[in-house]
């Protein structure tokens, strides 16, 4: 299908939803259909992984993750991630950076400076952003709200078609991750009230589309 036209100029789509549910997938077909800029949250995050595995930062010390993170130049757009200048589209896809992305956003202060970048991008409006936690803490008074899902057996598959690592190791990971995720004291992975939840078990990618396309065109967002 062809862009839809005639959006609010301060247009903002919030996804959030755990690891597999199709959220990458769906927020960059999404924004190319409303002409709108996509955003990967979590990609700041694996920058900030991976620069403290570079640099040989503790992932347990907040204070000097954070401190790392403040003076990283990031710039995240639809097509790849610039940590310091360099493109790390690649290298933040890494198993070891996931593993370490995952637990350097459970600490407060490094949140604290990834939101506060977040919210400065989402500021000037147009865009369909996607992580954990958009709905509930980076932007609240977003117009629509997404919570995309998938039955654990989906998401497992795709993760380890995504990654080609073993499906058990995947399914061990998703686990482990999804228990963090949703324990977590700050940012904790949950869905917000005004939020309307799709399962994508079984879907096509332009079917969920479709689906929140319909939702924004309902709530005035875009032009009938």
């Amino acid at each position: 299908m062809g862009r839809t036209n005639s959006i609010l100029s301060d247009m903002l789509i919030a996804i959030d939803g755990p690891a597999g549910a199709g959220k990458s997938t769906v927020a960059r077909a999404l924004a190319a259909r409303l002409g709108l800029t996509y955003l990967d949250s979590g990609a700041m995050y694996r920058c900030v992984a991976l620069a403290a595995i570079r640099s040989g930062t503790a992932l347990d010390d907040a204070d000097a993750l954070a401190a790392l993170a403040r003076g990283l130049e990031i710039a995240p757009d639809a097509d790849r991630a610039l940590l310091d200048g360099e493109d790390v589209t690649e290298a933040i896809r890494e198993p070891e950076v996931s593993a370490a992305a995952s637990r350097v956003s459970v600490h407060q202060e490094v949140r604290d400076a990834m939101v506060e970048r977040q919210r400065a991008l989402l500021d000037s409006g147009g865009y369909v952003v996607e992580g954990r936690d958009i709905g509930t803490v980076v932007s609240p008074g977003a117009p629509l709200k997404i919570f995309l899902t998938a039955s654990p057996a989906e998401r497992a598959r795709r993760r380890a078609a995504e990654t080609d690592q073993p499906l058990e190791r995947v399914r061990a990971a998703q686990a482990s991750r999804d228990a963090r995720d949703r324990r977590r004291q700050h940012g904790a992975l949950r869905r917000a009230e005004d939020s309307t939840e799709i399962d994508t078990t079984g879907l096509a990618v332009d079917q969920v589309v479709d689906r929140i396309v319909a939702m924004a065109r309902e709530r005035g967002l875009v032009a009938r």
